[in-house]
């Protein structure tokens, strides 16, 4: 279990973010400057994925970004390829529950092959946010009628493995996501996941695991972008 800060009641989610267009968030719309209001994110993957690690790196991040932050794993099966969940929670204030995230605002999925499970989407928000690794669309995977009730810029789906891929030589998603997972939120700023990433993996490694966040943070950023528009950042770096 990783803990940065304490706990605080938990609070009813808002939306952290209205537009689909990728403009800078005004400053009293940002989850951070709203005290009381816990992030909870909850990813799923299987054994020897990285996910425990992706809830951890959430968490470190969050904390460089001067908020509270709680990661922890589910307890079930520890064997390679089985499902597996971490949870994060993220807030302003102290952090006090070490309950599963059941109600999470951020769903991140991993491993495209989980999308079918009955519990998968589970309890999450109604308008929340999902980021899911794959190089299929949304109709695609045939999770469009599952996901229709959920605003059009919260949904969003990034070719992670490739990413990974691409900087290390390895199908690793849970960095790539991390980035995109700055981007579509705007909770916590990408240098400073990018940041924890250097700190669990020094050397060149860690930059390969930047790059990847930088490319998902990149990709999400472009397709939430309207057409014919320039594509701006969601958040200043």
């Amino acid at each position: 279990m990783i803990a940065q800060g304490c706990e605080g009641a938990r609070c009813t989610p808002t939306p952290l973010k209205q537009a689909r267009t990728c403009t800078i968030v005004p400053r009293d719309q940002r989850v951070e400057d709203r005290q009381g209001i816990m992030l909870t994110v909850r990813i799923h993957g299987r054994g020897g994925q990285g996910v425990v690690t992706a809830a951890e790196l959430l968490s470190t991040a969050a904390f460089a970004d001067g908020k509270h932050a709680l990661a922890f794993p589910s307890f079930g099966s520890e064997r390679m390829g089985a499902p597996v969940m971490a949870f994060c929670r993220i807030d302003t204030g102290a952090i006090r529950t070490r309950e599963a995230v059941t109600h999470p605002d951020v769903l991140i999925v991993q491993d495209p092959t989980l999308l079918h499970q009955v519990e998968l989407f589970a309890g999450l928000a109604p308008e929340g946010y999902v980021l899911i690794n794959s190089t299929f669309s949304v109709d695609d995977l045939n999770i469009g009628e599952v996901l229709k009730s959920l605003p059009s810029d919260h949904v969003c789906v990034v070719p992670a493995s490739d990413i990974g891929m691409k900087h290390m030589r390895r199908p690793i998603a849970n960095t790539p996501l991390l980035g995109a997972f700055a981007a579509m939120t705007g909770v916590i700023e990408l240098a400073s996941v990018q940041s924890a990433m250097r700190q669990k993996f020094p050397g060149a490694l860690g930059e390969a695991n930047a790059a990847a966040a930088q490319d998902g943070y990149d990709h999400v950023i472009a397709s939430l972008a309207p057409e014919g528009s320039g594509v701006h950042h969601a958040r200043a770096n």
